[in-house]
């Protein structure tokens, strides 16, 4: 059985004592596949370190994060334009609109957002969206974006049934982790209606560990506990659930 996790942040410092063991446990429950987003330029050398050491495994993306979007973000962007002409990349992500922590640059994250959705465009590559708080905004800017060469992953989707089928109207997958086991999660209960063809597994580790690991450090060995929570709601076995969500990963990156 072959799972991918289509986000998963596995240079984070959390990591830093175990990471050899944490792609060992992962590699072991069938997890042969790691999309790894970028956040800044300061995450850039360590993305590429981790390549190195896993280049059949490991496949990286690159962008500038919404929270990072500060007062510097054109040389932030300036950066991400330079890795983008210079090596092969995956995606651009991952990308998007955060309200969560900070409003004030808003405008400013709206920018950014569509200047990396153009890039994308450039090199034929999905984008990775990453969405907090921000769904009106966000799809404001996929509205004025959208067209064949608009696609990509919605991760960590946690939005309604409406919001799902609008992100799936832009040709997005819809990146489902650790919190479609949560109690509260909400999306288990409309998830069945969405058609199994639009849907990727991501852990989005460190962050969002499924139950029963849930407020620990997550890890991408943890993809399985989401796949066997989508059996259920879907009412097929595991092994179909890591094949077919595979496949719709392998559509998106190409891969």
């Amino acid at each position: 059985m072959a799972y991918t996790d289509t986000h998963t942040h596995l240079y984070s410092e959390e990591f830093q004592d175990d990471r050899a063991e944490m792609m060992q446990r992962a590699l072991a429950v069938g997890v042969s596949r790691f999309f790894v987003p970028a956040i800044d330029s300061t995450c850039t050398n360590a993305m590429y370190d981790l390549e190195a050491n896993y280049p059949d495994q490991v496949f990286l993306m690159m962008g500038l994060h919404p929270t990072y979007v500060k007062d510097n973000y054109q040389d932030e962007l300036a950066h991400v334009e330079k890795q983008l002409a210079t090596r092969k990349f995956y995606a651009i992500g991952e990308i998007g609109i955060d309200l969560y922590w900070d409003k004030t640059h808003l405008e400013e994250q709206k920018i950014a957002f569509a200047t990396q959705i153009q890039w994308a465009k450039k090199y034929k590559l999905p984008i990775v969206i990453h969405c907090r708080d921000a769904f009106d905004e966000i799809f404001e800017v996929l509205e004025s974006q959208k067209g064949p060469d608009l696609f990509g992953i919605f991760h960590c989707f946690t939005g309604t049934k409406e919001q799902a089928l609008q992100a799936i109207s832009y040709n997005m997958k819809l990146g489902i982790g650790g919190v479609v086991t949560f109690k509260n999660g909400k999306i288990d209960q409309f998830l069945h209606d969405i058609p199994l063809e639009h849907v990727v597994l991501e852990t989005d580790a460190p962050y969002l560990s499924p139950v029963p690991h849930r407020g620990k450090r997550n890890e991408s060995a943890y993809i399985p506990l989401v796949a066997q929570k989508l059996a259920e709601i879907y009412g097929l076995n595991i092994d179909e659930i890591a094949q077919i969500t595979t496949h719709n990963s392998k559509t998106v990156f190409g891969i």
